[in-house]
């Protein structure tokens, strides 16, 4: 641990005296927080370049002061109850401030997180009957074969641990899903096409990243996943809603100017889990043909049905190269393994690969790795 410290061996006034008003500070202002560990004597000398005993001398002042305590052979901490009679005197660090809270609510979306509240969702403690969508049974979690592959995937890891990942993902995790789309989707995709992502929400930033700015104007279905419209919205995009019916996304009701983007998850919409039928898909796609429009296919639990073979996807009946496909492992293995990946059409993968390499460089190798063993067997 570093703390900072600025020690003056010129100055009149004694380094250990300098050691404990600056530590008594620290924790006045709540920079040391209750019950924190401070540093051996040995490092914090060596840190300040000061000897170990002027270290140790001023600990024990701050214990004689009540504001350090000392654990035998564990260390030393500051004190979860501090001094009535000096704390009182040390300026309250204020919760909010007025000001750095007007200024972050005037900040635009994202970080204003005006209209955001209960969005994201901290951990709660586990409840009785849990009721909260998006979370698979831990359960039904294969942790003795993940463990296996991850031990696997460890051996001779150094070199590839060492270096980037190409940002588009694994190239042979690429293939594999390639390989899936074709009996499951009915696609038939390039490992060229194929991106992978952080769950479904980096696909959908990334999308917005390709084609939204100030007024563009998206097509929604309505209802639809918030999450998705605040983001579309944080870059300025004019959201325009268009019901859903029994068929998902009402075709006639799209507008008939321009529009650049369509957001639709059409094997199992969300919020109300109907499902697109085959005259319905196609309906769509001549209308983005005629609109000059992109769909962004959000494949939601696409995965799961009670029976019947699965209908295919909008992006294995496009014919223009105008449906951006986007699907998670999230949801068949859990949500906190965080990728996704999007099936993108030629013409636009080059300029997202450059988008992705810019969110984050590529996603970590050690579980796409581990991932992409899990599917071939």
């Amino acid at each position: 641990m570093q703390l900072p410290l600025s020690i003056d061996a010129s100055s009149a006034t004694t380094l250990q005296s300098q050691i404990v008003a600056q530590l008594r500070a620290l924790i006045l202002d709540r920079r040391l927080a209750t019950g924190a560990p401070v540093p051996a004597t040995r490092d914090l000398g060596r840190q300040i370049g000061v000897s170990r005993n002027t270290v140790t001398a001023a600990y024990d002042e701050l214990i004689s002061e009540g504001y350090l305590y000392t654990e035998r052979a564990v260390g030393t901490f500051v004190c979860k109850t501090l001094p009535d009679t000096l704390i009182g005197h040390a300026p309250a660090r204020p919760e909010h401030r007025s000001g750095s809270l007007h200024r972050a609510m005037n900040l635009p979306l994202p970080y204003g997180g005006r209209g955001l509240t209960g969005l994201h969702r901290p951990s709660a403690p586990r409840l009785i009957a849990d009721f909260v969508f998006g979370r698979s049974d831990p359960r039904s979690f294969p942790e003795k074969i993940w463990r296996k592959l991850i031990v696997e995937c460890l051996g001779g890891a150094a070199e590839r641990m060492s270096e980037y990942i190409d940002p588009a993902g694994l190239p042979e995790l690429r293939q594999l899903i390639t390989s899936r789309l074709g009996p499951t989707r009915g696609m038939v995709a390039s490992v060229e096409q194929v991106l992978l992502v952080a769950g479904f929400q980096q696909g959908i930033d990334l999308v917005a990243h390709l084609f939204v700015g100030t007024h563009t104007p998206v097509v929604m279905e309505a209802p639809s996943y918030r999450g998705a419209a605040f983001l579309f919205e944080s870059y300025g995009a004019h959201i325009i809603p268009v019901p859903v019916d029994q068929h998902g996304i009402d075709v006639s009701r799209l507008p008939e100017s321009r529009v650049k983007l369509v957001y639709v998850t059409p094997s199992h919409q969300f919020p109300t889990g109907v499902t697109m039928p085959l005259h319905r898909r196609l309906a769509l796609l001549e209308w983005a043909a005629k609109a000059g429009a992109y769909i962004l296919e959000v494949d939601y639990d696409g995965d799961y049905r009670y029976d019947g073979a699965p209908l295919p996807s909008l992006q294995s009946l496009d014919r223009n190269g105008c449906v951006i496909y986007l699907n998670s492992f999230s949801r068949s293995i859990g949500p906190g393994l965080r990728i996704g990946y999007m099936v993108v059409p030629r013409d636009l993968m080059r300029t997202a690969v450059t988008i992705k390499s810019l969110m984050d460089n590529g996603l970590a190798w050690l579980e796409q790795a581990a991932l992409a063993q899990f599917v071939r067997d």
